[in-house]
């Protein structure tokens, strides 16, 4: 990622090397290399920074299960080094080093996975204890996605490195699934919504965006994001509730699509110039080539948000904050939050703007403050085993006047130190 911009010249802030929303987008994690931080995201008006590291330097990869003090970290240094931190307590639980390179980390309440670029090795998240490795074709990019909740923990990833096809794993079970022939160019993206019912999916060209039913393997939907250029998708993500799809690239749009047939009572009332030219076009479909005519008759976006400038990589998600639907994209500096109407969409305003590396956020360096307690007296964590337990919480709806599902308490991994394979 592009580094961050500072005011000063002379003292350029902290380069973003990675940037990841947790399950429920209710926490931004950064690494750097100058360590890693963590942000709240229950408010729009301030980012409050819960957690600046100081002894954890060249962070390649950060990941943080929901609202847990539980954090997952990956140093570009020894990128073979798994090691996994209470940052509650300051001190690290466990760490695990893998033959080659990690490019990817999942994790849900159940499993851990990391994907390299030939092997995926599944982990009981509770003790670290490696149940499955798995081979697969070649992928650089560590492109896979493990369903967040659910009566199966299902991971996606590549089957093959000329095409998209899709291998659907069982990780509960520990056994394949579906394999889904979703484009024909080799896959750039992956995301299961929160139930695990649906897997999205795009490919290096990035015009076309599909989604399909879990474990079927049916195709539900297909949005094309674009006609004129290529570009580089490195974000799909859906709703809480399951009913939009949001997707980021490369350039300075990200899209939104809708994932509901349109209320045909509805669309009759809504006479329009464009209602208008859609039948137009549905007419002439009819007398084009098939090609073109399957082209036009793919979904457009729903709603679109505009960032100031284009980037080499950002990350999106649609969640609920204060009681609001919110379109968040966040970059290598930068935190954008979007309005979104869902049941209009078109043009998403920009709401709030959030700088990544403000001063009084380096000042909190090695320090925790959870952005809800800043006058409250500290209560006693919850261990991991204990949170684990509790069921899914259901995701917030993109309606009216949802509420936000609430946080998770602290987890704490029962597993002994651990190193090597």
């Amino acid at each position: 990622m592009e580094p961050a911009q500072s005011g000063s010249e002379e003292s350029p802030g902290p380069e973003t090397s990675c940037a990841s929303f947790n399950q429920d987008t209710t926490s931004l994690a950064l690494g750097s290399h100058c360590g890693f931080r963590l942000f709240s995201l229950n408010n729009i008006d301030s980012l409050d920074c819960v957690y600046c590291s100081t002894d954890c330097p060249d962070v390649g990869l950060v990941e943080r299960l929901y609202s847990s003090s539980l954090v997952v970290v990956v140093r570009a240094q020894t990128p073979q080094d798994l090691h996994i931190y209470h940052f509650k307590k300051g001190t690290e639980i466990c760490n695990y080093t893998y033959p080659h390179p990690v490019c990817s980390v999942r994790l849900n309440r159940e499993r851990l996975v990391t994907c390299l670029e030939h092997s995926v090795y599944i982990h009981n998240i509770k003790d670290m204890k490696l149940l499955q490795t798995l081979e697969v074709p070649s992928n650089p990019c560590g492109v896979c996605a493990l369903a967040t909740s659910g009566s199966s923990s299902y991971l996606a990833y590549p089957a093959c490195t000329d095409t998209g096809d899709v291998q659907v794993y069982d990780a509960s079970a520990l056994s394949t699934d579906t394999l889904i022939s979703a484009h024909h160019s080799p896959l750039a993206a992956l995301s299961f919504n929160t139930s695990g019912s649906r897997l999205a999916s795009a490919s290096q060209k990035g015009t076309v965006i599909r989604v399909f039913s879990v474990p079927q393997g049916q195709r539900l939907f297909e949005f094309r994001r674009g006609m004129k250029r290529c570009v580089d998708i490195s974000c799909l993500s859906f709703s809480p509730d399951g009913h939009f799809l949001c997707s980021s690239s490369n350039t300075e749009t990200v899209h939104v699509f809708r994932l509901e047939p349109p209320d045909p009572s509805l669309e009759e009332e809504r006479s329009s110039w464009g209602s208008y030219v859609g039948r137009m076009f549905s007419v002439a479909s009819s007398y084009l080539p098939a090609p073109v005519s399957h082209m036009m008759s793919q979904d457009r976006a729903f709603a679109t948000a505009q960032l100031p400038r284009p980037n080499h990589r950002s990350m999106c998600a649609l969640t609920v904050i204060q009681k609001l639907p919110r379109l968040l994209v966040a970059t290598s500096d930068t935190l954008y939050v979007f309005s979104f109407d869902p049941a209009e969409g078109g043009r998403c305003p920009l709401s709030h703007t959030h700088l990544l590396f403000e001063e009084r956020q380096v000042q909190t360096a090695g320090c925790f403050r959870e952005a809800s307690d800043w006058s409250a007296p500290v209560t006693p964590c919850p261990t991991y085993a204990a949170t684990a337990a509790l069921p899914p919480a259901p995701g917030p709806a993109l309606g009216p006047s949802p509420g936000l599902a609430p946080g998770l308490g602290a987890a704490t991994l029962t597993a002994p130190r651990a190193h090597g394979t």
